[in-house]
Parts: structure tokens; sequence; C-alpha cells
């Protein structure tokens, strides 16, 4: 049987990519994509001259089938997402489940993932965490904020910038307006930036200063 690679790939700067990364990449049989377009720029940069086949959530459970197939012929398959780690809010686990149901090894590389940055250079408790990752974007979000009330663990989510001060809102309403927060956007990027202060200091600075980028919240658990 082959082995399912499950590879990170950088959140921002090409320089995140480890050593060990680029060669899975390039000695996988194949090499499976969320979209193979921004794959495509990654593995140019790095020479990496390999078939690429597209997997993302809307053909997953149609594409998983074969690719179990292929594992287990002996081909050896390597996933990558867009940014960060497959499976973590990306495509992937679907795939992991089916192949570790069919007895197939899977390896995972150690690589980058936004929220881990963001989390440890928030100044908030990093020993212990719940993570979020996006929120239902209507139906559900409110009593999922509910449920997060009384949680005492650091808290990560993840949230696109036209939904920032809404998300800091709702936070506000249902936690306090003083509870302490770090909002990171754009990691490992050039205009990385860190705004840490209390939901309603950090709401307003957003009201006036439009987030652009990649974003991610940690918010202090009730104390």
């Amino acid at each position: 049987m082959g082995i399912l690679y499950i590879v990170p790939t950088p959140v921002g700067n090409m320089e995140d990519m480890t050593l060990r990364a680029i060669r899975i990449l390039k000695e996988a049989d194949l090499v499976l994509a969320e979209d193979t377009r921004t794959s495509g720029i990654l593995l140019k940069h790095f020479q990496i001259q390999q078939h690429l086949m597209s997997h993302h959530k809307f053909n997953e459970h149609g594409t998983s089938a074969a690719i179990v197939e292929r594992l287990q012929a002996g081909q050896n398959v390597a996933l990558i997402s867009d940014a960060g780690t497959p499976g973590i809010s990306d495509p992937g686990f679907y795939l992991v489940r089916e192949a570790v149901r069919a007895g197939i090894e899977v390896q995972t590389l150690p690589g980058p993932t936004a929220f881990v940055p963001a989390l440890v250079s928030s100044g908030l408790p990093c020993d212990r965490f719940v993570f979020e990752g996006f929120l239902p974007q209507k139906k559900g979000r409110q009593s999922r904020i509910e449920a997060l009330r009384e949680e005492q663990r650091t808290m990560i989510f993840y949230e696109s910038p036209y939904r920032l001060v809404k998300l800091l809102e709702q936070l506000a309403a249902v936690m306090g307006d003083d509870r302490q927060v770090s909002v990171c956007r754009e990691i490992s990027k050039v205009h990385e930036e860190s705004v840490r202060g209390t939901l309603a200091e950090v709401a307003a600075h957003f009201r006036e200063t439009e987030p652009r980028g990649e974003i991610v919240v940690v918010l202090e658990g009730r104390q």
C-alpha cells in the first residue's frame, strides 16, 4: 500500500515551507490540491514538477474513493490546501477518515497553521485553549456564541474581514465589553499585525480602520 501524506503549506511567507514538505511533494505519485492554480504557483516556486489533481470541499466525497484505490495500489499521495494544514478549516478530514478506514498509513507533516502563531503572540494564556474555527454565518451563530459564555479556556476563531466587527460586537454582547482579545491578521506576511485590547477597544479600532486579509481572533476565557 501507498502512504497518504498531509502536507502543510505556507500561510504567508514562502520561507515557512519545510525541507521535508518539499521532498514529499517531489516524491509523491500524485498531489491533491484545493485550488490547482494556487498550488501550481507554490510548486513552481520550489521547482516541483508533479501531477496536480483537484480535491476540494465540493468534490471530496466523490473523489476520495478513487484516491483510496490509488493508495491501495501502492501510489503515494500528498494532500495540500491553499494555505496551512489540510483538515484545519480546510478540506482533508473526509479523505483521512476514508484512508484510515481502509487501513492506509497516514502521515501528517508538522508545519504552518495560522492559529498557533496568533495564539502564542496574543499574550493570552495558551496552555489550554479551544479552537472554534469559522462560526456559522447565520443559523446557529448566536447559539454557538452563547454556548461559549462560560468557557474558561482561551478561544480561537477564524473570521473574514467583512464580518470581523460584527463578530467582535456579538462576542462583547455575550461576554462583556471588557473581555481581552487579540486580532491577528496577515500572519507571516509583510503587513502582519496584532491588535490587542478589550472587545470594545478592538471593535472601535476596526470600525475606524477597515480590516483586511486573513484574520484570527483570540479571545480571553472567562475569569
